[in-house]
């Protein structure tokens, strides 16, 4: 079975704090650990020279075991838990899935 690369790219809303931001990759690295099926995640703060980044800030990855432990985490409720308190505080967001 093929891996998933879960990425996800963020543009805060401009009066979110960088303790905020922090806590909210603190809450995902949580989340990583305690969610069945997460092998790896890694998060950062954009800083390419190219300037496309199209306005989103930071990003993150999180690599699935498979498709099915991807799909058990999207609804899980400590990821219903990390959204409703994360999304208020993000403008736009981005999500592209792949196998690997």
């Amino acid at each position: 079975m093929a891996k998933i690369k879960h990425i996800a790219f963020l543009k805060f809303k401009p009066d979110t704090s960088a303790e905020q931001v922090a806590t909210i990759f603190n809450e995902l690295l949580d989340l990583s650990e305690s969610i069945p099926g997460i092998e790896d995640y890694v998060a950062g703060e954009n800083n390419s020279p190219q300037g496309e980044s199209q306005g989103y800030t930071h990003a993150f990855v999180m690599t699935f075991t498979d498709a099915a432990a991807r799909d058990a985490y999207l609804p899980h409720p400590d990821h219903e838990r990390f959204k409703a308190n994360a999304l208020p505080h993000i403008e736009s967001v981005a999500v592209v899935d792949f196998e690997v």
